[in-house]
């Protein structure tokens, strides 16, 4: 039997960098009756893989909670991995900014990195429902597809944190290991506070985080 990433990889996924949020989310009808069978059977997907895993979750059950024959779901989706490919690849987004449109979100106050990175922690550049946040740190582990999105968010953050610091810090350009390291810890602990929050409920003080770094860098 494959393991799970041997059937992602079998099914030919193929992460793309970014998704038309707008388009992906749009619910279609069928001759004005609600949303089309596909589309069905994704809502029921993202929300039974956010309570029980997708592991835990059977086929059967994705088509009994979307109003399908299960064989429809086999149809749209051979394989219940490609529901979740499908899931990572049209609802979640990661949101890529040229540096130009980095510095107009941060402004361009120098000496102030504090303020900078506190922005932001408050702007995770990740468009996804909560259940969706869910999933994708939920099946990080064990699916190359998510891991993947993940890793593209990750270096997001980093780019802009560094960024945020050498427009705040314009004498540290020299110092590139130094803001390296500090826009990597800023990235690491944005994205355990994303996966801690879902379990715990709790959230951490971006201005608290923005002061700890800044402060580290002298």
């Amino acid at each position: 039997m494959d393991s799970p990433a041997d059937q992602e990889r079998h099914s030919g996924a193929r992460v793309i960098g970014s998704s038309v949020w707008s388009r992906t989310r749009r619910r279609s009808g069928t001759g004005g009756d609600g949303p089309d069978a596909r589309t069905r059977i994704l809502d029921a997907a993202e929300e039974l893989f956010a309570v029980a895993g997708y592991e835990a979750t059977a086929t059967a059950q994705i088509a009994k909670k979307a109003g399908v024959p299960k064989g429809l779901v086999f149809h749209y989706f051979p394989r219940k991995m490609d529901v979740l490919v499908t899931l990572v690849q049209e609802r979640t987004d990661v949101e890529v900014l040229r540096d130009d449109q980095v510095g107009t979100q941060v402004g361009t106050q120098q000496g102030d990195p504090a303020s900078m990175l506190a922005l932001l922690a408050r702007r995770v550049p990740l468009r996804a429902s909560p259940a969706m946040r869910r999933i994708l740190f939920r099946e990080a582990d064990t699916h190359g597809t998510v891991r993947e999105r993940l890793r593209h968010l990750n270096s997001e953050i980093v780019r802009r944190a560094r960024f945020a610091l050498e427009l705040a810090l314009p004498g540290s350009r020299g110092d590139a290991a130094r803001l390296e390291a500090a826009a990597a810890t800023f990235a690491v602990v944005l994205l355990y506070q994303e996966n801690l929050s879902h379990l715990t409920g709790e959230r951490i003080d971006p201005d608290v985080l923005a002061d700890l770094i800044a402060r580290a860098l002298g």
